[in-house]
C-alpha cells in the first residue's frame, strides 16, 4: 500500500534538548492510528510533522509523498485536514461560516472572500452528514463542545484532505457527547473510504472502533507500533506508562484500568469469608 506518512530514523531538538530520539515509522493509506503516551512523551511533536508544522532536526519526514523541507508547505498542508479542539477562534461565526474556512486554511473568514455554490453545497453537505443541519446558523459561543467538534470536522474534511489529523478530539466532552463523536469518526470510514487518520488520546476508551494501528510513545520514542490488536496490550501500555495497568477489548472498545493484583485481592475474599466454625 502506498505509504502516505514515513519517518525515518527522526530526532528533534527544542532549546538544546533532544525530544525525539530515533523515531521511524510508516503509516499506509487507508489506516487509521491512534497515538497514545504520557503527558511529555513526544506525541504533539510526531503530529506536528504529520501536520507539515514542524521539521525534524535530523532525519527525514515523508507527508503523502513529499519530504519536508523540500516541498512548499501551504500545498501540502490543504491536503491534511486538522481537528484542534482548542481552535482560536475570535469572532462569532457560524457553523456554516466555521466549515468554509477548511477551504481558505484560516480561522477567521478572509475579507472580501466568497464562497462558489458547490463549495456551500458541499458545506452544507458535511453539515448534514455530521448531524449540525439544524445548527448551520448558530454561531460558535452557543455550541456545545461536542457540536464544535463535530464543526471541526466537517472543517476539516471540506477540503477532501487525503489525511486526517485528530488531536485529542474529546477534550471537555461529557459521556455522550463523547459517544456521538467517536461514532462521528466511525461514520467516515463509510463516507471517507480512501482517508487516512491519526488521532491523538491519552486514554484507551477514546478509540474509534474503526482504529487499524497503534503507536505508544514513552520518553520521546515509539515503544510499540503496528496492528491495534498487538500493539494494546496490558504488557505495552503498562511499560508506556510506567504504571500497571490491565487492558481489556470488549465490543469493540477498549477499556484500560490500574492493575490491582485481583488474586491477592480475592484471595483474601476468601479467607475472610471462610470464618471457623464454632463448636457445639
Amino acid at each position: 500500500m502506498t505509504a502516505v506518512l514515513d519517518l525515518a530514523d527522526v530526532t528533534f531538538r527544542r532549546d538544546g534538548k533532544e525530544i525525539l530520539h530515533g523515531v521511524s515509522l510508516t503509516v499506509a493509506r487507508g489506516e487509521h492510528w491512534v497515538m497514545l503516551g504520557p503527558n511529555g512523551a513526544g506525541k504533539s511533536t510526531i503530529l506536528g510533522f504529520c501536520g507539515a508544522v514542524t521539521h525534524p532536526t535530523s532525519g527525514s519526514v515523508h507527508v503523502l509523498g513529499q519530504q519536508l523541507g523540500r516541498v512548499e508547505l501551504q500545498a501540502l498542508r490543504r491536503q491534511i485536514g486538522h481537528v484542534n479542539p482548542r481552535h482560536p477562534l475570535r469572532s462569532p461565526l457560524t457553523v456554516l461560516d466555521i466549515v468554509l474556512t477548511g477551504i481558505t486554511g484560516t480561522v477567521e473568514t478572509p475579507m472580501r472572500w466568497q464562497p462558489g455554490r458547490d463549495e456551500l453545497d458541499r458545506a452544507h453537505h458535511l453539515i448534514d452528514l455530521l448531524g449540525l443541519g439544524d445548527r448551520a446558523g448558530d454561531i460558535w459561543p452557543t455550541l456545545s463542545q461536542g457540536e464544535r467538534g463535530r464543526a471541526l470536522i466537517a472543517r476539516a474534511l471540506i477540503p477532501d484532505p487525503e489525511l486526517l489529523l485528530l488531536d485529542e478530539p474529546s477534550t471537555g466532552l461529557d459521556v455522550a457527547a463523547r459517544e456521538q463523536l467517536l461514532d462521528t469518526i466511525d461514520l467516515l470510514t463509510h463516507t471517507h473510504p480512501g482517508l487516512t487518520s491519526i488521532l491523538v488520546t491519552h486514554h484507551l476508551e477514546e478509540l474509534p472502533e474503526t482504529t487499524t494501528h497503534a503507536m505508544l510513545i514513552a520518553d520521546g520514542r515509539i515503544s510499540a507500533a503496528g496492528p491495534v490488536g498487538t500493539v494494546l496490550t496490558s504488557e505495552n501500555v503498562t511499560a508506556a506508562f510506567a504504571h500497571p495497568i490491565e487492558v481489556e477489548h470488549r465490543d469493540g472498545r477498549w477499556i484500560a484500568r490500574t492493575a490491582k493484583r485481583r488474586s491477592a485481592v480475592l484471595a483474601g475474599q476468601a479467607s475472610n469469608s471462610g470464618h471457623p466454625s464454632t463448636s457445639d
